[in-house]
């Protein structure tokens, strides 16, 4: 069994909704869970938001944060997977947002950085990971796979 067919199993065990907001991995981590053929039992909706002002407006994302930490922040993450569950009237919600290369890093902020924010009925948390000596697409499926794992043991 592929780890979004356990997780989409572990969601409709529990009778969850998911959504997902999506920078850097453009959909692939949606994507992935909808190769799952009960996932309309689960997916309410997602957002590709690329743009800040996407973030802002879709999901509400706080431009304050984005100009403190940075659009590519645990902060922006949490607001972006809380954005999204509620947004879409979700007790999930995924937030990825980070460098998928090979240009966009700063010293502080390199290829391969990509952080993730999940909110599960209420509770958020976070976690940066570095993908490092990874290709752009490398980057995004790691960040996908990261993503799902990651939801999993919070569920």
């Amino acid at each position: 069994m592929t780890i979004e067919e356990t997780v989409v199993n572990r969601l409709i065990e529990k009778g969850l909704h998911i959504a997902c907001a999506e920078s850097c991995t453009g959909g692939l981590l949606t994507g992935r869970i909808v190769n799952v053929p009960s996932a309309s039992r689960v997916l309410n909706s997602s957002f590709i938001t690329y743009a800040n002002e996407a973030k802002i407006k879709y999901l509400n994302v706080s431009e304050k944060s984005i100009e403190t930490f940075g659009v590519v922040s645990e902060e922006v993450a949490v607001q972006m997977a809380e954005g999204a569950a509620k947004e879409s009237k979700a007790e999930v919600g995924i937030g990825v947002t980070g460098i998928a290369g090979p240009t966009g890093a700063t010293e502080k902020k390199p290829v391969g950085m990509v952080c993730f924010g999940f909110y599960v009925n209420g509770r958020v948390t976070a976690k940066t990971c570095l993908f490092e000596h990874m290709q752009r697409n490398e980057v995004r499926e790691a960040s996908v796979t990261f993503a799902l794992t990651k939801l999993l043991e919070l569920l």
